[in-house]
C-alpha cells in the first residue's frame, strides 16, 4: 500500500470552498482501481491542508493521475489568491500497519 500526501497551503478565506471541492469529487476517485480511501486534514494552527490518498500500488496511483477523471478534477479555475504557496507532494510505502 502507498499513501500520497499533498500539502496544500490555502488562504483561510477560501477554506470552506477548498474543502467542498473534495466532497463533490470523490465519486470518480472511488471508482478507480486500487483506490482505498482519502482523507482531507484541516490545519489547526497554520494554513496548510494535507490531502492523503491511499492506494494498493504506485501503478494504481499513477493510473489515476493519467486518467480523464483526474484531469477533470483538477481543471477547475481557482481564484488567484486561493493558495498561499505551492503544494508539496510526497509518496510513502506502508511498511508497518
Amino acid at each position: 500500500m502507498i499513501i500520497v500526501q499533498n500539502h496544500i497551503p490555502v488562504n483561510p478565506k477560501y477554506a470552506e470552498e477548498f474543502e467542498s471541492r473534495f466532497s463533490n469529487s470523490n465519486e470518480n476517485l472511488k471508482k478507480m482501481k486500487g483506490f482505498i480511501k482519502n482523507q482531507v486534514l484541516r490545519p489547526i494552527e497554520a494554513d496548510t491542508y494535507v490531502v492523503m490518498t491511499y492506494w494498493e500500488s504506485m501503478e494504481d496511483f499513477k493510473a489515476w493521475t493519467e486518467s480523464e477523471d483526474f484531469s477533470k478534477a483538477h481543471s477547475r479555475k481557482n481564484p488567484p489568491d486561493m493558495f498561499t504557496g505551492r503544494p508539496v507532494l510526497s509518496v510513502h510505502q506502508v511498511v508497518e500497519h
